[in-house]
C-alpha cells in the first residue's frame, strides 16, 4: 500500500500541537519537531539505523535593513525493507541577524533553527503531520471534518489514544473511573466509534474546569 507509512504519522498527538498566538501565522499549528523525531523513530527504527538524513548545504542570504537570512538544505533517508530511500530533499530557513525595536540582534541558534525547518519539509513529504498541513487541525483541535484516523483492528488508534491521554493528564480525570464509564479495561481498549465520546466528555470535562 503506498500510503501504509504516511497513515502511520499523518495524525500528530494533540500533546504534540500548540497553537500559534500571533504572526502571519495566527491560529495555525506548531507541531514539536521532537515528536517528529519520535515519529520517525517509531515507524523505521533509530536514526542512522532505519532512517538518517544529511546536513548538505548550510548558507546566508541577505535581508531588508541589514537583515540576514540562514538557510540549510537537508537529505532524509528512509530504509524499506532492507534498501534505502533515494534522498528526500527539504530547504528551511531562519533569521541569523533580525531588525528589532533596538536594532539589530543577532541569533547564535539561527542555523540550527533552519536545519529543524528543514527536517520538516523533508520528513512532511513523507506524511509526517500531514494533516496539519492538509488543514483538517484548526489550532490544537482536530477539525471534525477530518478523515477518520487508521484504527487498530476496530481500537482507537496510537494518536487517538495520545489525544486521550493528554487530556486526562490536563484535566486530571480519573484514568480507572473513565475507563469504567467507557465500559473498557484501559484506554486502549476504546473502541474507534468511540473516540468522539471520549474526547467530548474530556472536553467538557476542561471547560468547566
Amino acid at each position: 500500500m503506498n500510503t501504509r507509512y504516511w497513515d502511520q504519522f499523518k495524525c500528530p498527538p494533540q500533546s504534540a500541537l500548540k497553537p500559534i498566538q500571533a504572526g502571519r501565522l495566527k491560529g495555525k499549528s506548531d507541531i514539536n519537531p521532537q515528536w517528529r523525531m519520535q515519529a520517525m523513530t517509531e515507524v523505521f527504527g533509530p536514526v542512522g539505523i532505519g532512517w538518517t538524513y544529511t546536513i548538505d548545504r548550510l548558507w546566508t542570504e541577505p535581508g531588508s535593513d541589514g537583515q540576514v537570512c540562514a538557510f540549510a538544505l537537508v537529505s532524509v533517508r528512509i530504509k524499506d525493507n532492507g534498501e534505502w530511500s533515494e534522498p528526500v530533499p527539504g530547504i528551511g530557513g531562519s533569521m541569523l541577524v533580525e531588525k528589532e525595536s533596538r536594532g539589530l540582534y543577532t541569533s547564535d541558534e539561527a542555523f540550527k533553527m533552519a536545519t529543524t525547518d528543514a527536517l520538516s519539509v523533508a520528513m512532511k513529504a513523507v506524511g509526517v503531520a500531514a494533516e496539519v498541513y492538509l488543514g483538517n487541525l484548526d489550532g490544537s483541535k482536530y477539525n471534525r471534518t477530518a478523515p477518520p484516523q487508521q484504527s487498530r483492528n476496530g481500537f482507537i488508534s496510537r494518536s487517538q489514544l495520545a489525544d486521550i491521554e493528554a487530556l486526562i493528564a490536563e484535566t486530571g480525570a480519573d484514568k480507572e473511573k473513565f475507563c469504567e464509564w467507557l465500559d473498557v479495561k484501559t484506554l486502549a481498549d476504546i473502541p474507534a466509534q468511540h473516540y468522539d465520546k471520549a474526547i467530548r466528555a474530556l472536553e467538557a470535562k476542561r471547560h468547566a474546569a
